[in-house]
């Protein structure tokens, strides 16, 4: 029963496929309209899938920025529509592509990687890397309420930039490194062909390949039609 139950985030390796095929494929077709359907079609498909919190995040950021580059490409092409649209679904296939990648979690890709038998070292780089940017937000929110705590002025003043923000922020970096190291250790993760088991393994129901049919299909009638 578990090829047919709805899951929430889609199969990790699925989700990393469909985010090359989005971009690759809007970057490609840019210039044409039928990359401006393919692009809603897919941003309405992921959002069908469980990845409407991250539609929802990566929407008003690409409307502010691909609009105002699209906007300077207006301008800059003596006021051609057809430059500004390349602009706008070149940028709309770089954000969009990273919805898919926003719904893995770094625990589901390790799994997946590691039932594949894929090596250590590319499955612990891909675990750190995955991990290492919700922690990097997180120390940078606690320094600028530290910040705040201490009234040492605005973050835009270079002096209070480097001796209240950097130099504490870069601290942190460094004491993290050393108990990720300390963790890793203890834990038992090796680089070398040591056997491992897996506690709960990433499987691919019906769900994950009709959303990849589904993208595939488009991609399909863009270009035919």
């Amino acid at each position: 029963m578990e090829f047919f139950r709805y899951k929430r985030n889609l199969y990790p390796l699925f989700a990393v496929a469909s985010a090359l095929i989005i971009m690759v494929f809007g970057l490609v077709m840019s210039k044409t309209t039928r990359c401006s359907y393919f692009l809603i079609g897919s941003f309405v498909w992921l959002f069908l899938f469980g990845c409407w919190k991250q539609c929802l995040k990566v929407l008003p950021i690409f409307i502010a920025v691909g609009g105002i580059f699209a906007l300077i490409a207006y301008y800059a092409s003596n006021q051609d529509l057809n430059t500004a649209l390349a602009m706008l679904n070149r940028f709309g296939s770089v954000f969009l592509a990273l919805v898919p990648g926003m719904s893995i979690s770094a625990v589901a890709m390790t799994r997946n990687l590691s039932q594949l038998h894929m090596p250590r070292g590319i499955t612990l780089g891909m675990l750190i890397t995955m991990s290492f940017v919700p922690v990097l937000k997180g120390e940078i929110k606690r320094v600028r309420e530290a910040m705040k705590t201490r009234g040492a002025g605005s973050i835009w003043n270079p002096k209070i930039f480097y001796r209240a923000f950097l130099i504490p922020f870069v601290t942190r970096l460094v004491d993290i490194s050393d108990t990720l190291a300390l963790s890793i250790e203890t834990r038992g993760f090796t680089l070398n062909k040591s056997k491992h088991t897996i506690y709960k393994r990433e499987v691919i129901n019906i769900f994950d390949l009709l959303y990849l049919l589904g993208l595939l299909t488009g991609i399909i009638l863009v270009v035919i039609l």
